[in-house]
């Protein structure tokens, strides 16, 4: 069965930065497509960022464009989302997507359960 993972979200003032990791297992096939989207209570889901296999091509939201970096580990099998100078407009629960074509801009087939973002003023 495969399962993806998230960690490392929290509570973090304006200006800081947290960094996301998402684990997939079950999987006997490589993902050629990661990402994470995010969902705000009462907001729409919203693609954050994506990267393909082999981390050369990313995708990022307008939103998040230079301030979060999304990268991969060598094995595929784990991906991150460093997020710096957030804003509190980045609260929101945050879900790590994945597919074997495509993640971007609407979600992936397999998906976590998601880590909460809080970011106070």
């Amino acid at each position: 069965q495969v399962k993806l993972v998230e960690s490392g979200g929290g509570s973090v003032q304006a200006g800081g930065s947290l960094i996301l990791s998402c684990a997939s297992t079950g999987n006997d096939f490589d993902w050629n497509c990661m990402g994470w989207f995010r969902q705000a209570p009462g907001k729409e889901l919203e693609g954050v960022a994506a990267i393909r296999a082999g981390g050369i091509f990313t995708s990022y939201a307008d939103s998040v464009k230079g301030r979060f970096n999304i990268s991969q580990e060598k094995s595929g099998s784990t991906w991150y989302l460093q997020m710096n100078s957030l804003k509190p407009e980045d609260s929101a629960m945050y879900i790590c997507v994945a597919d074997r074509f495509q993640c971007w801009p609407r979600p992936g087939s397999y998906s976590g359960q998601g880590t909460q973002v809080t970011v106070s003023a």
